[in-house]
């Protein structure tokens, strides 16, 4: 990492998850040597490339080997392993960190595209922090005659533009820690705890500690964690005897929330901005790094905006000032995933130009200790000389005795401090040892319920046991016979567990939403091993029964997508559906490895919003806002006037409960919308008052649950023109069709023939008939007037709308006086729209 301290950029290209080989995926991204290019699914000969420092291609061409290590399939392949990726990257990391440099390792991609795989690993499969630490305090060891060192470690997590310590003792602050600005150390943040660490098996003992606590944070405030960025610093202290020098490296390594975006047009741009905070931080260090990269270049930047968020100002050394940098870019490479590799392509190709300034941390902290000592002895030295006489001789003897105190004071702070906290170090770590080795022992006798996360890394944390008796579960901690747990939608007590006879079974409390294995329950049901349970909006639990139920099962397989795959299954969406519309009528539906990428998409997209419209439901009942959110594929059961399938995309009905209005919102405008609700219920809830509660209301204008009445599709109507070249005016009833095939409305159409002028047409007045196709395209027109006898007679499902409750318009198709031209043989689509009108 020698020459100019430019940010160094590597890429690494995952395999396919679960859910993209299922899909039958293909892969559009391709590497050679240090260059990485992406095609485009939907127009092969589109493609773009890439070059970075370092390119990983770890999608094929691996085995697992008896330990459990992925490596590569052949000697000498190009697999790239966690080794190989700790060798180029951290190597390097370690290397500045020993030579005194601050060091900075930056992972950025799409939620689920490998970066908690190459930070930290799972099993054998150690990432690049814990093999940091533990080749660290090797090379400490080696050094420990010539060198005392000293680390410091601390693990933090910003969301929401809040700072959560990971590693404290104590309650969490509501608002979160502070950042504070100092003139010497710049941003930190402060009462954050750094706890002094010897051992590479004491930091990984921390990092599960805060792994813990991430858990916990993030069902406590309905927090996602791939909106979450996570960073753990490691101070490291080398005292050199001999030079009477110190070097003091700062270790930053961050695992950024997840890049995806939401995009949207100008049609969907929603009234409220996406300016929630939760989305600063991410938004803001593309700023940053985009300024820094035109500095690079040498336009003329005026300002960059450290300051506009919580992670940009403590990660300001990292990206143009005194660090060396690494950032590490993962990406899936699935056609499904095309738009989210290439943005991430592109954002890691702005890093790479950023140009830091990085300089050896040196301060003469051995010379401080050895000048003290040096001083002491010249006081002792006058104080002997002093006589005992005089008042001017004992007042200063007393002023040198307090000079004297004073610098034995602060030799003793200098080498006694890092020793003290250490030992209390090592007391909490023995400790959290004894609560481990407590809970494996739990593990071999009684049944429990494991959480299940969409971020893997923080599955498994969390182990409720189920001891024999009753054992009430819910928010209350009154009793010794309670399992406290938190989240959306839980209630004081929520259900209780019955083990007896060792059989275990769960009874909801009346109003508690509980679901086993995809489906509503209201009364006691027994629990089978590997059961999946989810308590309240999102709390999602897998059920591991007794010891003797326990075979060689892979629990692996069930994640988070699996309980979204059986609420969706129950709702009747599951890809087998989505095949069977997609196929025409007498065809059999396509495999599961044929089906259309942008099928698998909007399903993905719909398991994926599945808790957020649960959550969503269950704040506007905490919040009294009245409105109901259910989920809903645009065009599931619909075709264009040709008879091909429109394209399908996920939308949100949102009902006004009181008076049964309707808004139709976007995927995008709804994830917005969501992210503002959750601070609107922080602000509310957690100001004080449950459910019900009386609260100041909001704004209309600033209220994510409101929005004003607007126009909404109820389905489409296809009317033939054929007739019309024959000169036969058109009077029809017809059917209006809603999204999922559904009747929303009868439409009542009259269509007439017509001159240029707008008059009737008809057979008698001795005009050339077009009955043909090639007469059409050679220029022979015909006009028609489209005038409707009345309005729908019946709409929303069978609902008789009345006069002042119905307006309709035209969206596509022949409205008014309009040239036919080539549409002459094919259907034309009415689009029909109605807004509820109150009263």
């Amino acid at each position: 990492m020698a020459g100019k301290d430019c940010v160094k950029v590597a890429v690494r290209v995952r395999p396919f998850n679960k859910r993209e080989r299922e899909a039958g995926s293909r892969c559009v991204v391709s590497m050679s040597g240090n260059a990485i290019t992406i095609q485009d699914p939907r127009n092969p000969h589109t493609r773009r490339t890439f070059t970075f420092d370092y390119a990983f291609w770890s999608h094929s061409g691996f085995i697992r080997n008896r330990d459990g290590l992925f490596v590569a399939e052949e000697p000498g392949g190009r697999y790239a392993d966690q080794g190989s990726v700790f060798n180029d990257l951290g190597q390097g990391i370690l290397e500045n960190a020993l030579q005194g440099y601050n060091a900075t390792l930056l992972a950025y991609g799409q939620t689920g595209s490998g970066k908690s795989y190459s930070m930290v690993g799972y099993g054998p499969n150690k990432g690049l922090v814990p093999t940091l630490c533990e080749r660290l305090f090797r090379a400490v060891k080696a050094n420990q005659e010539s060198c005392q060192c000293q680390m410091l470690f601390s693990m933090l997590e910003i969301y929401n533009e809040q700072v959560i310590d990971l590693l404290s003792k104590g309650a969490r602050s509501p608002a979160g820690l502070r950042v504070r600005e100092d003139q010497q150390r710049g941003f930190y943040v402060e009462g954050l705890r750094r706890v002094p660490c010897d051992s590479a098996e004491q930091v990984e003992q921390l990092m599960e500690q805060g792994t813990r606590t991430r858990t916990t944070a993030a069902t406590h405030i309905n927090a996602n964690s791939s909106r979450s960025h996570m960073l753990i610093s490691a101070q490291l202290k080398q005292i050199f005897t001999e030079e009477n020098i110190t070097k003091q490296s700062n270790i930053n390594l961050v695992d950024l929330a997840g890049s995806e975006r939401q995009r949207c047009s100008g049609l969907e741009a929603d009234r409220l901005k996406e300016g929630t905070a939760i989305n600063v931080s991410l938004t803001t260090l593309g700023n940053v790094i985009s300024s820094l990269a035109d500095a690079a270049l040498g336009k003329k930047v005026v300002h960059i905006p450290y300051r506009d968020s919580v992670l940009t100002k403590l990660l300001q050394s990292a990206l143009g000032g005194n660090s060396r940098t690494v950032m590490i870019a993962t990406l899936s490479p699935s056609d499904i995933c095309y738009e989210e590799s290439l943005s991430t392509l592109r954002y890691a190709e702005r890093a790479k130009r950023i140009q830091n300034k990085a300089v050896v941390n040196e301060s003469p902290t051995e010379r401080l200790v050895k000048e003290l000592k040096a001083e002491n002895v010249k006081l002792l030295l006058r104080l002997s000389r002093l006589g005992q006489d005089g008042r001017k001789t004992e007042e200063e003897s007393k002023e040198l005795r307090r000079l004297l105190t004073h610098n034995e004071m602060q030799i003793k702070a200098i080498q006694t401090l890092w020793e003290h906290h250490l030992q209390e170090a090592l007391k909490d770590w023995e400790t959290q040892y004894a609560t481990i080795t407590q809970e494996r022992r739990m593990m071999q006798m009684h049944p429990y319920i494991l959480n299940i996360n969409e971020d893997p890394q923080l599955s498994g944390v969390v182990k409720l046991f189920i001891q024999e008796g009753d054992w009430d579960i819910g928010l209350s901690e009154g009793t010794s016979r309670t399992i406290t747990i938190k989240g959306l939608g839980i209630q004081e007590r929520h259900a209780v567990f019955t083990n007896e006879d060792r059989r275990v079974s769960i009874t909801p409390v009346s109003g508690a939403k509980l679901m086993v294995n995809g489906l509503p329950i209201t009364y006691r049901t027994e629990l089978q091993h590997l059961d999946r349970l989810i308590l309240g909006s999102s709390s999602t639990y897998l059920f591991v029964g007794f010891p003797c139920e326990r075979g060689a099962e892979d629990w692996s397989r069930y994640d988070y997508d699996y309980f979204q795959s059986e609420l969706a299954a129950a709702a009747g969406i599951h890809i087998p559906t989505l095949c069977e519309e997609q196929s025409p009528a007498g065809e059999p539906s396509v495999g599961l490895a044929q089906t259309d990428p942008s099928l698998l998409a909007v399903f993905y997209d719909y398991i994926k919003l599945i808790p957020m419209v649960t959550e969503a439901n269950q704040m506007s009942q905490e919040l009294n806002k009245g409105v109901e959110f259910k989920l809903e594929i645009k065009n599931l059961a619909m075709s264009d006037c040709r008879g091909r399938d429109l394209e399908k995309d996920i939308a949100v009905r949102v009902t006004s409960l009181e008076n049964k209005q309707v808004w139709m919102w976007s995927k995008v405008k709804f994830v917005n919308r969501k992210f503002l609700m959750e601070e609107v219920y922080q602000q509310q809830v957690g100001s004080g008052g449950g459910q019900g509660a009386e609260r100041q209301p909001l704004p209309r204008d600033r209220d994510p649950f409101w929005d004003p009445l607007e126009p909404l599709h109820l389905g489409s109507a296809h009317l033939w023109l054929q007739s019309l070249a024959f000169r036969i005016p058109l009077e029809e009833q017809v059917e209006v069709l809603g999204p999922e095939g559904t009747e929303e409305a009868i439409l009542q159409a009259q269509l007439l023939p017509c001159s240029p002028m707008g008059l009737w047409v008809t057979q008698d007045h001795g005009a050339t008939l077009v009955v043909d196709k090639v007469q059409v395209c050679q220029g022979s027109y015909l006009w028609v007037r489209c005038c409707y006898i009345q309005s729908m007679v019946r709409c929303a499902r069978g609902q008789t709308c009345g006069s002042g409750a119905l307006r309709y318009s035209l969206w596509s198709g022949v409205a008014g006086v309009r040239p036919l031209g080539q549409v002459l043989l094919y259907t034309v689509c009415i689009v029909a729209g109605f807004r509820p009108v109150v009263g």
